[in-house]
């Protein structure tokens, strides 16, 4: 008998002794180590996140980039005032509207395909740096996103925390009461704590 103690204790200390696992280590080479394969995952996520924050962390705007900003703001509301202008023109005066509208319809056809071209040009160069931006404080977000679901792991850990010692422990008295020797058992592990 305590020849095949010894003998079960030395394959179990072969086999996990040491500071070893060598089952785990067998099956990682059969099957990838699933914690490994997260924390490497997480690590490459991380660098990637961290990289494209630093690519736009800067605002490299100049002082000009910014002027020319302000600049292209302004044919929108150009356009939305002067059409409600137009519209007052033709009330207040419509013989100076009248001549107005008579010179633009001597505008050859050529002339007002260049001024469609050059307007959605305009508009769409607009779109584009607009959407430039927008994926620019998407990615910023999303590098925060890691941070915060952190915080809200923190969060329920403690709301549960808290829950758990708020709760009583479940009354044991119809266990006691079928089975004396564990009531016993019930009352002395109480009074140790």
């Amino acid at each position: 008998m305590r020849l095949l103690s010894g003998l079960i204790a030395d394959t179990l200390r072969a086999l996990f002794g040491g500071g070893r696992n060598v089952v785990a280590e067998t099956v990682e080479v059969f099957r990838e180590n699933a914690e490994g394969a997260a924390l490497r995952s997480e690590a490459r996520h991380a660098a990637a996140m961290a990289q494209f924050a630093a690519e736009f962390s800067r605002d490299r705007r100049s002082w000009f980039d910014r002027l020319m900003d302000g600049v292209n703001r302004l044919p929108r509301p150009l356009l939305a005032l002067s059409t409600l202008g137009l519209l007052a023109a033709a009330m207040v005066d419509p013989l100076w509207f009248a001549a107005r509208m008579r010179g633009l319809a001597l505008v050859p056809e050529p002339l007002w395909w260049l001024l469609g071209v050059v307007v959605s040009f305009y508009f769409g160069a607009r779109q584009q740096v607009k959407h430039q931006s927008f994926q620019r404080d998407i990615a910023a977000q999303l590098a925060q996103a890691r941070r915060v679901a952190g915080d809200i792991a923190e969060i329920d850990t403690l709301r549960t925390t808290a829950t758990d010692a708020a709760t009583p422990p479940p009354p044991q008295a119809p266990i006691a009461a079928a089975n004396p020797a564990l009531g016993q058992w019930l009352r002395d592990r109480d009074e140790t704590r």
